[in-house]
């Protein structure tokens, strides 16, 4: 191997033996901070976080070497978004049984249609977005978009989908159990 390499087996040697210099040690206390402070906060610091918690606790060290020291050993961020609930079950509207038990395959199209309501952020806010999807095909049959969610948006939607596809009686509708999709209104339309 070192021939291939082009050193010397006594410089190998002694490379293998030498102690670790100070930076090497300096980065290995570093590293078990750096560690610590990641464990501590759950992952959420980055690198000029844990930057300033090292010079908090007395180690004056840059930032370009704990971002060197977090990518040399694979400690990342973990970057989290708040969730929004995006469901209103308490309402007084009937809910409907739950047909599908999750068996979310289709042998035709226009047997088994899914539905649910999703929130996209723009530069100008939340946009709340209806999808209504065939099942066969897993294609987009139905949707609206609104800066409001109120149920006309997924009234809009199941509108589209039923012109777009017209479908035969026995269609089975599946959603969670949303105000929208509860609501006197939705329910006429399905009907």
């Amino acid at each position: 191997m070192c021939q291939v390499v082009g050193v010397s087996s006594r410089g190998l040697r002694a490379f293998r033996s030498r102690p670790a210099s100070h930076r090497q040690r300096s980065d290995m206390v570093t590293l078990a901070h750096i560690k610590e402070q990641s464990r501590l906060s759950l992952g959420s610091y980055g690198r000029p976080r844990k930057t300033e918690e090292l010079k908090e606790i007395g180690l004056n060290i840059g930032h370009r070497r704990v971002g060197r020291l977090m990518r040399q050993n694979g400690i990342s961020v973990v970057r989290t978004r708040k969730h929004k609930v995006t469901t209103d079950s308490n309402h007084k509207f009937n809910i409907a049984p739950n047909l599908l038990d999750r068996n979310f395959t289709a042998d035709q199209p226009n047997q088994k249609w899914a539905g649910d309501i999703s929130y996209i952020w723009t530069r100008e806010g939340w946009l709340h977005l209806v999808v209504i999807l065939d099942l066969h095909s897993r294609r987009v049959i139905g949707w609206a978009v609104s800066n409001r969610m109120k149920r006309d948006l997924a009234i809009r939607a199941l509108k589209m989908a039923i012109v777009f596809r017209s479908p035969l009686k026995g269609c089975i509708h599946h959603t969670d159990r949303g105000s929208q999709y509860c609501s006197h209104d939705y329910q006429k339309v399905l009907r």
